[in-house]
């Protein structure tokens, strides 16, 4: 380590569908995180691949804002391995893992979490619509295996409308889940921690009148969600949600920290969504609200995620 400070390394960009939403992020970061301790540089992995390798030997950690494919799912968490640079978060098996959410909803069942029933579409594979409304009724929800942010998510109310829908998933890295729509409220649990990871209080997400769920722009146009931390939901709701959260965070094989979507059904039961390895963070996303709340500024948070990172190293 640099004794006048670490060297950090601040990837965001890259090339998914979240390109935006990371830069955005990268912004407050840089300015959150305290200059006397970090000599901050930045790296878009669309361009900077070969800038990074030629630099590994003077970077001490890297800071992984990458949202979505090719930073998220473990292909840049490899590359860092290979370059033997530390990371903040997920490795690779871990990455993997929660950004294939069928493979996620498989573990969350093998570890007794509560999943809406779904089906997997595979490209150019024949299916019945009709088979598919039968077994898992409507509405439906249809949204990619494998990408963020709500991209490419619909929901069908009529068997006439799920080709459309599975159309436009399978945009989005080719397989699409079809799985049965829980109407009820939208919470979601932040994690933190490596072999000990605790649960951080709940945020109710309650996207505005003209959002039919919280699909990218309710995630990203201002003013366009409330969120409510800590959520307004009973003791016992919320301890079992938190419980649930810390489930998936070990079933997954995830470190550092991880945020966890759930359902409150019309009924009082919970279902998991998906659980993201990197989640936003501007100071108002979901996982730093959370963060304040359990007591930890942003910057205070961010240095808690090096601190994980640096870990074991």
């Amino acid at each position: 380590m640099n004794r006048d400070g670490i060297n950090l390394a601040l990837l965001a960009g890259g090339r998914s569908g979240e390109r935006e939403v990371s830069l955005m992020g990268a912004e407050g970061v840089e300015k959150a995180l305290d200059q006397k301790k970090f000599n901050v540089t930045r790296y878009d992995p669309l361009t900077d691949l070969a800038r990074i390798a030629a630099d590994a030997g003077k970077i001490d950690f890297a800071f992984i804002l990458l949202h979505g494919l090719w930073g998220e799912d473990g292909t840049m968490q490899g590359f860092l391995d290979l370059l033997d640079i530390p990371y903040q978060g997920s490795g690779v098996i871990g990455s993997a893992l929660a950004m294939d959410k069928n493979l996620a909803k498989e573990l969350y069942k093998l570890h007794g979490l509560p999943v809406a029933p779904w089906r997997i579409i595979e490209t150019a594979k024949e299916y019945s619509a009709e088979e598919i409304v039968a077994a898992l009724g409507l509405p439906l929800v249809v949204k990619p295996v494998s990408d963020g942010s709500s991209l490419g998510m619909t929901i069908v109310r009529d068997v006439s409308e799920l080709a459309a829908g599975i159309a436009i998933a399978q945009q989005h890295g080719g397989r699409a889940m079809v799985e049965s729509f829980v109407r009820g409220r939208e919470v979601t649990v932040g994690v933190l921690g490596n072999d000990a990871p605790v649960a951080l209080p709940l945020v109710e997400i309650i996207p505005g009148k003209d959002f039919e769920f919280f699909n990218y722009d309710a995630k990203y146009q201002p003013g366009a969600t409330r969120e409510v931390c800590p959520a307004e939901v009973d003791s016992e709701l919320t301890r079992r949600a938190q419980e649930f959260g810390v489930t998936a965070h070990k079933a997954l094989q995830l470190r550092g920290y991880s945020r966890t979507d759930m359902i409150i059904s019309e009924a009082g039961d919970l279902f998991l969504l998906e659980t993201n390895t990197i989640p936003g963070m501007t100071p108002t996303s979901l996982f730093p609200q959370a963060a304040s709340a359990y007591g930890l500024s942003f910057s205070a948070m961010l240095e808690k995620l090096i601190e994980l990172g640096l870990e074991g190293r």
